[in-house]
């Protein structure tokens, strides 16, 4: 086998992950249902809602646990055992870090990213002892060189979302340009107009707000090319075993 470490289902077909959100959930889950995707993820710039709780409750009404659904993105212990209570599998955790986000900029709200990991590892620590349910951790944003991403697991994240690290490889969708002497891929932030991912981002001040963002909260970038995927991540794999050896754990 080309690719001994892929994740595959008992069919033998790769697991999928697939992003919803809070307004079209009830005709965009069930497709996604019957197109096998394995497991949900509400995207949100600020994941500490009552919508997002309504879209847990469809998912648990119409099936039960067998569709697993996360959700986020929250910055404290309080949005965690919100989530939680509401049935996540489990919670995103970032607001106003990533690469191309510009959320603290615009409206002044989120956290360091160090700071609200630590937070909601706490908080999740503490769930799990006072209800015995263990809900997994997403650490989402700021990760920009391996390094990060080691921090972060050291932290207690349980995985990691990582969009420019994927960004820069072959296999994404973005084109490939050269700037000067160098190769880039493009990158833009979910919350910029070139997204136009209103869904996620409007505020539904205007009746047709749906045309457009009033205002963004992502940019465009570029991201050094990297070649191809399976390479880079054999070697981030590596050194993340590396410096597991190295510390013990």
């Amino acid at each position: 086998m080309n690719n001994p470490r892929e994740l595959l289902d008992e069919k033998k077909k790769l697991l999928v992950g697939a992003g919803v959100n809070t307004r079209d959930f009830e005709t965009r889950i069930p497709a996604l249902v019957q197109a096998d995707a394995n497991i949900f993820c509400i995207d949100s710039s600020d994941g500490f809602s009552v919508w997002q709780k309504h879209v847990i409750d469809f998912v648990r009404n119409k099936y039960g646990d067998e569709v697993k659904i996360g959700a986020g993105n929250v910055v404290d212990a309080r949005g965690f055992n919100y989530l939680a209570d509401a049935g996540a599998n489990f919670v995103k955790v970032g607001i106003g870090g990533g690469a191309i986000c510009i959320t603290r900029e615009e409206e002044g709200i989120g956290r360091g990213q160090a700071s609200a990991l630590m937070g909601v590892v706490s908080a999740r620590d503490e769930y799990y002892a006072k209800t015995g349910v263990y809900i997994p951790i997403c650490s989402d944003s700021g990760i920009v060189y391996d390094n990060h991403m080691i921090v972060a697991l050291a932290m207690g994240a349980d995985f990691l979302m990582m969009g420019r690290y994927f960004a820069r490889f072959d296999e994404s969708p973005a084109a490939l340009v050269k700037l000067g002497s160098s190769y880039y891929k493009e990158y833009w932030g979910e919350g910029s107009n070139r997204a136009r991912n209103w869904q996620r981002y409007d505020s539904g001040d205007k009746a047709d707000s749906k045309s457009g963002m009033i205002f963004e909260e992502g940019v465009d970038a570029y991201v050094p090319y990297a070649g191809r995927l399976s390479k880079n991540v054999d070697l981030t794999v590596t050194k993340i075993k590396s410096t597991m050896c190295s510390a013990a754990a």
